[in-house]
């Protein structure tokens, strides 16, 4: 199956819609299959004093509240639908994560192909049971939860299995190496009767190909046009060129995954008789020998009895004089 790339402008756009719009624009160059952004109300998301993230206050340089750093980077519902239908204008699909109820239905409206639930919102009770009632294809971001949260969060959502994707993540920007944990995809894989995929917090461009190797089949990845933006994603989100070098390796690494049936393909079976073996005289026989190991020999090309049945030939007798090298036949 061909993986799901969604791009993640997130708050990239830090709060232009002409930003929001070369953002859809970088999206659409990379070949992903789809850009996705937030929809928030910061007066339904945090209290007023509430400090920034660690790596928020890092990376914006400048001492003010979480409250006021979501004002400055929130979009209102009729933005979300001009960058909505600058998507359908650039042919790339919309998505958008909502992280209050009231703005999720206006999302559901617009008819998205899924729900997304952010890894923050794995123990919003009140959105998990609204979203249980739905019938669209759910993602679930799992970053910053152990197993026991993700399944008590499963159980909740309550999805048959086509319903419902789980998203392996390391809520940190960027996200360390040595913590990203991509076996946990296979876990998942072993323990959920769902697909799988991963949003990629780091800034490694091969985390993605393993992710895809390890069987997820969705990616998603934050992007930006410039990491130099003062925002709290920027530096941890890659340009439109490492996003467009990273979709092109995907790609290529679903070529190179292929089937899981093994079989003959069509380059290897030009080669097969070149490669393998036939049974020959190893020198002269005379016409009512016995075939043994001492006059045969399994040699190049195969295009007479295969040497897999060796076991067959040796012991019987030959029907007709063989030179060297000849094939045996009987």
């Amino acid at each position: 199956m061909k993986t799901i790339i969604i791009a993640e402008a997130g708050v990239n756009h830090d709060g232009s819609i002409p930003k929001a719009k070369k953002l859809v624009d970088i999206a659409k160059k990379s070949g992903a299959d789809y850009v996705k952004f937030q929809l928030f109300n910061p007066n339904k998301l945090v209290i007023p004093n509430t400090k920034m993230a660690k790596y928020q206050s890092k990376n914006l340089k400048k001492n003010i509240s979480q409250y006021q750093m979501l004002k400055k980077l929130t979009l209102s519902q009729s933005e979300i639908y001009k960058i909505y239908n600058y998507c359908i204008k650039k042919k790339i699909k919309f998505l958008a994560t909502a992280f209050d109820l009231e703005n999720l239905k206006y999302l559901l409206k617009l008819g998205m192909d899924y729900i997304k639930i952010p890894s923050g919102e794995i123990t919003n009770g009140e959105m998990l049971e609204f979203v249980k009632r739905r019938k669209e294809k759910t993602i679930l971001s799992t970053g910053a939860s152990n197993m026991k949260e993700v399944m008590t969060a499963t159980k909740c959502l309550n999805k048959k299995p086509d319903k419902l994707i789980l998203l392996h993540c390391s809520s940190a920007y960027p996200a360390k190496l040595n913590e990203l944990n991509l076996k946990v995809i296979s876990s998942y894989t072993t323990l959920f009767n769902y697909k799988v995929g991963y949003s990629d917090h780091s800034l490694s461009l091969i985390t993605p190909i393993i992710a895809v190797s390890l069987g997820a089949t969705i990616i998603e990845k934050h992007f930006t046009i410039d990491r130099k933006l003062n925002g709290p994603d920027h530096k941890a989100s890659l340009t439109g060129k490492e996003l467009k070098e990273m979709v092109s390796k995907i790609r290529e690494t679903e070529k190179i995954l292929g089937s899981n049936r093994k079989i003959v393909t069509k380059s290897e079976k030009i080669n097969q008789k070149v490669i393998r073996r036939s049974i020959y005289a190893n020198h002269y026989i005379k016409k009512g020998n016995i075939f043994s190991p001492k006059n045969l020999i399994c040699l190049r090309p195969d295009t007479g009895i295969s040497a897999i049945k060796w076991k067959k030939i040796v012991g019987k007798k030959a029907s007709k004089n063989f030179k060297k090298n000849e094939k045996i036949k009987i």
